[in-house]
């Protein structure tokens, strides 16, 4: 590995800011404890903050010399509304919250860039460096962006980077093109007529018209999808009925549907909503049906993309750069960003668990669990990949 000296002397000043952060986790739009740390930062390394787009967002701005060139790096700054099992020093002090997805470790990697940048300035443009709220279901990155986030602070390019667990620690991974799906939610209530379980000629039975329905619908993905395009549709949620001797007046389908694309999400949404009204109306019954799209598909752009690649096997060398990793079906609403800007979003292996503290819970150490923590040996590796990238990307003309 090719890191910054300066930043492997620098780590532990970065583990300290990024354990009080998992110590005080906050919430979509809450992260206010979260963001004064990080203007705070910022202002004791002498870089102008502009705070409030995004409710709690924060964007440092880093220049130098004369070029009207610009890169955005982003990193996310809430948590999750789940407990945490570890029980080491820095473990959640708020009851609920969990920073369960490393968003403190992508806060304080991006810290330790802007420190260095802001320190050594060998590079000739502006360097925006973006601290996102509401990453989790809360649509932060589109908020910022609606705020005025790229018309306030013109940029050429933005870049995003995720701690990625089960992947050797260090190693990036990265592709062209679709890298996360999209992420849509459905509800959809069935509406029949109530009666006693015995007398069943009497009812619109509300349960067994939703089963036909769930059945139905996983027909979707195996003959309107063509096959080359992945997707998903999970029912997770089937309520219904009260007793055992009554048939219910309404039953309820939750759940979610993943595509890598736009018009496969059409078609998606456009069959499951013709299958339920037509599969109701055949057992007399009514449907209302509720698809809400929460984040687009995450697309990373070519050229930035192989930049990106390159600058990678710089920092950790070509045998620890996968350019072609598998895509997830998770989401991410860096991807709103990407629909405005040309950019790329990475993965940087958080390795399998064996770093965390004693203390740590005994479940594994995969994203949203609540014994995960992340990994603070990456932290001059992440800051070290935004440094050459930031300079790297200025050097361009």
């Amino acid at each position: 590995m090719k890191l910054i000296d300066p930043l492997i002397q620098f780590q532990s000043e970065l583990q300290k800011i990024r354990r009080d952060i998992h110590a005080h986790p906050e919430l979509s739009y809450e992260e206010q404890r979260t963001s004064d740390v990080v203007a705070a930062k910022l202002t004791e390394w002498g870089i102008p903050v502009v705070r409030g787009l995004g409710v709690t967002g924060v964007v440092g701005i880093i220049s130098n010399g004369s070029s009207k060139r610009a890169i955005g790096l982003r990193a996310d700054m809430d948590a999750l509304p789940m407990p945490e099992l570890n029980t080491f020093a820095h473990a959640s002090k708020n009851a609920g919250k969990m920073h369960a997805c490393g968003h403190d470790g992508h806060t304080a990697m991006l810290l330790g860039a802007a420190y260095h940048l802001s320190q050594h300035r060998d590079f000739d443009g502006t360097v925006y460096v973006i601290f996102q709220p509401a990453e989790e279901g809360g649509r932060g990155a589109e908020r910022m962006i609606q705020d005025g986030l790229f018309e306030q602070f013109p940029m050429d390019a933005v870049f995003g980077m995720h701690n990625w667990p089960g992947m050797k620690a260090g190693q990036f991974g990265v592709t062209v093109g679709p890298m996360m799906a999209s992420s849509n939610e459905f509800e959809v209530i069935v509406k029949g007529k109530g009666s006693h379980a015995a007398q069943p000629h009497k009812a619109i039975d509300p349960v067994m018209t939703a089963v036909q329905i769930a059945q139905s619908w996983q027909t979707i993905v195996a003959r309107n999808v063509n096959p080359n395009d992945p997707a998903v549709v999970s029912i997770t949620q089937i309520h219904a009925g009260s007793a055992t001797n009554v048939i219910p007046d309404t039953a309820t389908l939750i759940g979610t549907v993943r595509t890598f694309n736009l018009p496969v999400l059409d078609l998606i949404e456009r069959r499951m909503r013709e299958i339920a009204a037509h599969t109701a109306a055949a057992f007399d019954a009514e449907v209302e049906f509720k698809f809400l799209r929460n984040y687009p598909p995450l697309i990373n752009h070519a050229a930035e993309t192989a930049f990106a690649i390159e600058v990678m096997r710089d920092v950790v060398g070509h045998d620890q750069v996968d350019g072609n990793v598998e895509p997830t079906m998770g989401a991410e609403d860096f991807a709103f960003m990407l629909q405005h800007k040309p950019g790329c979003y990475v993965f940087l292996g958080n390795g399998e668990g064996g770093h965390r503290d004693h203390g740590h819970g005994l479940g594994p150490c995969n994203l949203h669990n609540p014994s995960y923590d992340f990994n603070d040996d990456l932290l001059p590796v992440g800051a070290t990949y935004w440094v050459r990238l930031a300079e790297a990307f200025l050097k361009q003309q």
